[in-house]
């Protein structure tokens, strides 16, 4: 029998870490359709581009790419729709804080299952700049170099 809470990603949004320097996360629950979570666990999602909201005191979800399910009929889900996410109003209160800051936003991370619920892992992140990014691709490069020096002798 399957663990309740047994985490299994879906989608990872590695593009975030390396263009946002990732200061808290938190995770939220989706509002999704039926076609929506069948295809999500086709793995038929894409977190690249998509980004967090807040509208009318409401966080909304936008540019999330879930593909529409093959087998479905008329009532199948328009992919790039715009859609809720769950969190607790003291969560949402702490979000919209931290996001009036100049250059902060929110940005997915993860969408996994956490049982038989799709999650989703939110960031605050501070957008890098250029040579932000070119640091930590040499910092990158340096311990992959000290790691084959090691394991040389």
């Amino acid at each position: 029998m399957p663990d309740k809470d047994a985490i299994h990603d879906v989608s990872v949004n590695r593009q975030a870490y390396y263009e946002y320097e990732v200061l808290d996360s938190l995770e939220a629950g989706l509002v999704l359709t039926g076609t929506e979570i069948k295809s999500i666990r086709a793995g038929k999602v894409n977190l690249r581009g998509a980004y967090a909201r807040v509208r009318n005191g409401e966080l909304w979800l936008e540019g999330m790419h879930i593909a529409p399910y093959e087998q479905g009929t008329y009532m199948n889900h328009e992919p790039l729709r715009l859609r809720k996410l769950l969190v607790h109003r003291r969560q949402l209160r702490n979000l919209m804080t931290q996001v009036q800051v100049k250059g902060m936003t929110l940005v997915p991370l993860k969408l996994y299952f956490k049982g038989s619920l799709a999650k989703l892992q939110l960031g605050v992140g501070r957008g890098k700049k250029l040579y932000d990014k070119r640091d930590d691709i040499a910092k990158r490069d340096v311990a992959r170099d000290i790691a084959r020096a090691q394991r040389r002798g």
